[in-house]
C-alpha cells in the first residue's frame, strides 16, 4: 500500500485532455440511454421519473472490457476519476455519485483504486422543471489496461410517467445501492482516531465483524484528490483493530482542525465507509 497524490493525476489528466475520445450522443426515449462504445469497454445511462418532490434515482453502468480497469472516486497514482456533468439549462441538477466497493491494484510502485468488472455507480439528481424530464449527461472515465483510454460520452434519456413500471431499470438501482459500502454499525465501526501531533500518521482503532486473524483493507481520503493507504505496525486482536495510516504527504500548510474526512474499511466481505471529523 503506499500514499496517493494529486499531483500525478493532474499531470495525466492535463496530457490526455486533448485526446479526450468523444462518443456519438447517445439519446433513447426510455429509462436506459443506448450503450456508448470505446476501445476499453461501454457505458449508459440508467433512470426512473421523479418523484413526488423531484427527486430522481439514476445510475451510470461501466463495463470495462476482460483485462481493463476503471476507477473510483479517488483513483490512485495516475488515473481518472469518474465525471458526470449535466446539461446547464435542462432543469435537472447531480446531487451526488456514489461509489461500490473497489479493488487495489498493484503494479510495481503503481497502486490503482479501481474496478475491474462491470460497475454501476448510484447517482441522485433533483429535477425542478414539469413533465417530461430529459437527463442530458456527459460522462468522462478512464477505462485502462496498459495504457489509460479517456472515454466522454454525452448520454440523454427521456424519462416517462413515474406510473409506469420499469423492472429492469429498479433492478440495475437496487443492485447499485446493494453493492455501496455499508454504515457503521456495532460490530463494524471506528472507535478512535487522531492525527498525530507531527501530521505524519493518522492512527485509527476499529472494530470489525468476527475475530479474523489478517488486517483489513483501510482507504482513508483526506483533502481533494488525496487517499492514504499505507498502514504501519497494524495489530488484530480478535475483533479490535489498531493501527497508524501514513498521511505524510498533506498539501503544505493544510490544518485538518474542523475538517472531515472518509475511511473506508474492507474486511473480508464486508465493507464499511464512515466519517472522520477533526474538531
Amino acid at each position: 500500500m503506499m500514499i496517493i497524490s494529486l499531483a500525478p493525476r493532474r499531470l495525466l489528466m492535463a496530457a490526455i485532455s486533448l485526446a479526450a475520445a468523444f462518443a456519438p450522443f447517445c439519446s433513447a426515449r426510455a429509462e436506459m440511454s443506448a450503450w456508448a462504445e470505446a476501445e476499453g469497454g461501454r457505458m449508459r445511462l440508467v433512470a426512473l421519473a421523479p418523484d413526488a418532490g423531484g427527486k430522481i434515482r439514476a445510475a451510470l453502468q461501466i463495463e470495462p472490457k476482460p483485462g481493463w480497469i476503471t476507477y473510483w472516486r479517488e483513483p490512485g497514482n495516475s488515473g481518472i476519476p469518474p465525471q458526470v456533468t449535466i446539461a446547464a439549462g435542462s432543469g435537472v441538477t447531480l446531487d451526488s455519485i456514489a461509489y461500490p466497493v473497489p479493488k487495489h491494484f498493484f503494479n510495481g510502485a503503481i497502486e490503482d483504486i479501481a474496478y475491474d468488472a462491470p460497475v454501476t455507480l448510484p447517482l441522485s439528481l433533483t429535477a425542478s422543471g414539469k413533465a417530461p424530464v430529459t437527463i442530458d449527461a456527459t460522462a468522462f472515465i478512464g477505462i485502462c489496461r496498459d495504457i489509460c483510454v479517456p472515454f466522454q460520452a454525452n448520454l440523454s434519456v427521456t424519462l416517462g410517467p413515474a406510473i409506469q413500471s420499469h423492472p429492469e431499470e429498479e433492478a440495475i438501482l437496487a443492485a447499485a445501492d446493494a453493492a455501496l459500502p455499508k454504515p457503521p454499525s456495532d460490530d463494524f465501526k471506528v472507535t478512535a482516531h487522531a492525527i498525530a501531533p507531527d501530521r505524519k500518521t493518522l492512527s485509527l482503532t476499529l472494530t470489525l465483524p468476527g475475530a479474523g486473524k489478517s488486517a483489513p483493507d483501510i482507504i482513508v481520503t483526506g483533502p481533494g484528490g488525496y487517499a492514504f493507504t499505507k498502514q504501519i505496525g497494524g495489530k488484530r486482536d480478535g475483533a479490535t483493530f489498531k493501527t497508524d495510516i501514513a498521511i505524510g504527504k498533506l498539501p503544505k500548510d493544510y490544518d485538518p482542525s474542523g475538517k472531515r474526512w472518509s475511511v473506508l474499511v474492507i474486511d473480508g466481505d464486508r465493507a464499511m465507509e464512515t466519517t472522520l471529523a477533526f474538531d
